[in-house]
């Protein structure tokens, strides 16, 4: 008889099968059930519904959400697939969010087909499918797809969503409008319809965003086939817009659009800029004088186990992987030298920032360097490839307990220089700081160490205005990844801006809030 371990390997072949074509997402009939019972008692395979499971990791803990979410489109598709065949599509109101680079993992996706029931289908982690009955399948060009997910072309759903979508989703509306360059398709469809009260209102939206050409096109061809058009603008009052760079793609107009949206009130929330400092030589002392609170909290809030007689050794020099074995594998060593690797870089980026240079073209080459260091001990001790140090991401992130999806990997190498250049053109440095830490991790650039780039950017942006190098506690840690929770998924910027902002008064005014354990953890 086989042993225990040679049958999970057994199991672990037929999935490493199902795998290989790509998939996270099974049939339970795809595994026979001496197999499927064995790989879900060890982890390997959660269970979603009656009959379909998904890849799942030993190792993750009890209630971690990023295996369901890393899968959530991929079962949407085969699971649609599988009871409707290619008669689904997904609602015109996510087809929109998709269109404009939403990731955000709804609570409800609402699945339309003729073969709909109606019915709600409860999923894992409070999220669920509706599928709703409709007569008929829509015309084919009004259909595209989209890594296997059926959407209404974007012409299409802007016809078909009511005007509340414009005051819910204002961010994605801009961004579907600015993509539009022509409204041929939206014509032909308004005229077939006599959609005379939807012409009104999309050429009020091209209208209030900027693309008044487009508008007048809309109305003046609509009234030229006899129809009455009463312009009408579905955004809110106070709503303010972007200028978005022609043919931007997706990601940069979302970013463009994100930081007009919320700059406003990152300068209403933070304590004013304190200027350039007049005495550098202080302010650079400052920064080696909070080292090592910076060093344990920042690490400790990315789960590192560090102690300050493990960061005093690594700055001293007395942490030698070379010959003490310990340092040579223990990860949360090999972190922490990283770390104060890095920090330097940081720091000499610093000393530029504060003797005027641009800080936003700054870092825009120097966070390489600084994701480098971090990284360099683990990958000179062999626990990680070289390749990691070859830099952005080739592959899908996904943030642990987070609904936000960070962009696809093709979409960082635009997004990146789309946030450095805002940077850039940033005035307040409040701005600059709060923005530059939520929009570096809503990229999530690198594979690995972003949290801790983010928030040395933000700490070079602070010193663009002479705010004081700012630490956040880990004992803070559920409020601060509460708020960037909130910026990223519900897009509300504030708990996020006065977090930091509260943090950084305190500095101003002498206070420090992030001490650090006399005898470690």
């Amino acid at each position: 008889m086989a042993e225990p371990h040679t049958k999970l390997a057994d199991s672990l072949d037929v999935l490493k099968a199902l795998q290989d074509e790509g998939r996270r997402v099974f049939q339970s009939k795809e595994l026979t059930r001496a197999h499927r019972e064995r790989l879900l008692k060890n982890g390997f395979l959660q269970d979603v519904m009656k009959g379909w499971l998904i890849s799942a990791s030993p190792g993750e803990r009890t209630g971690d959400t990023t295996p369901w979410f890393a899968s959530f489109w991929e079962f949407c598709t085969r699971y649609s697939d599988e009871r409707f065949g290619p008669r689904w599509h997904l609602s015109p109101d996510q087809s929109l969010l998709i269109h404009a680079g939403n990731t955000v993992i709804p609570n409800q996706v609402i699945v339309y087909s003729p073969k709909g029931t109606n019915n709600t289908v409860q999923l894992l982690f409070g999220t669920s499918l509706y599928d709703l009955k409709q007569q008929d399948m829509p015309p084919k060009d009004d259909l595209v797809e989209k890594d296997g997910l059926r959407l209404f072309a974007a012409p299409a759903a802007l016809l078909k969503v009511s005007e509340g979508f414009y005051q819910r989703y204002p961010v994605e509306a801009q961004v579907v409008f600015s993509g539009i360059s022509d409204a041929s398709d939206l014509l032909r469809r308004l005229l077939a319809g006599g959609h005379s009260a939807i012409a009104g209102r999309l050429a009020g939206a091209f209208r209030r965003i900027g693309k008044a050409d487009i508008a007048d096109e809309i109305v003046a061809t609509m009234k030229a086939a006899d129809y009455a058009v009463r312009e009408t603008d579905p955004f809110e009052v106070d709503r303010q817009f972007a200028k978005i760079a022609p043919a931007a793609s997706p990601i940069v107009a979302r970013l463009q659009v994100l930081w007009k949206t919320h700059r406003e009130t990152i300068i209403r929330i933070f304590p004013p800029a304190p200027g350039l400092p007049a005495d550098r030589a202080a302010y650079l002392q400052q920064v080696d004088d909070v080292y090592q609170s910076d060093a344990y909290h920042s690490l400790s809030i990315e789960g590192y186990r560090v102690s300050p007689d493990l960061i005093e050794r690594v700055r001293a020099g007395s942490w030698d992987p070379h010959e003490v074995e310990g340092d040579r594998t223990a990860r949360d060593a090999l972190a922490a030298r990283g770390y104060w690797q890095a920090f330097q870089a940081v720091k000499a980026d610093v000393e530029k920032v504060i003797a005027g240079a641009d800080a936003g073209k700054l870092v825009s080459s120097s966070h390489r360097a600084w994701y480098r260091e971090l990284l360099q001990p683990c990958v000179a001790a062999g626990l990680i490839g070289s390749e990691a140090l070859a830099g952005y991401r080739n592959d899908a992130v996904f943030i642990r307990s987070s609904r936000h999806v960070p962009p696809r990997w093709q979409a960082v190498l635009d997004a990146m220089p789309a946030l450095f250049d805002l940077l850039s053109a940033e005035k307040e440095a409040s701005v600059r700081a709060v923005l530059g830490h939520w929009l570096f991790g809503y990229i999530h650039p690198y594979p690995d160490g972003n949290g801790r780039v983010a928030r040395f950017l933000m700490n070079v942006m602070l010193a663009s205005g002479g705010y004081p190098w700012t630490v956040i506690p880990v004992d803070d840690r559920g409020r601060y990844m509460q708020a960037l929770e909130s910026a990223s998924v519900d897009g509300d910027i504030e708990p996020f801006a006065a977090f930091i902002g509260q943090l950084v008064q305190r500095g101003i005014e002498g206070k420090g809030v992030a001490t650090v354990p006399e005898n470690g953890r």
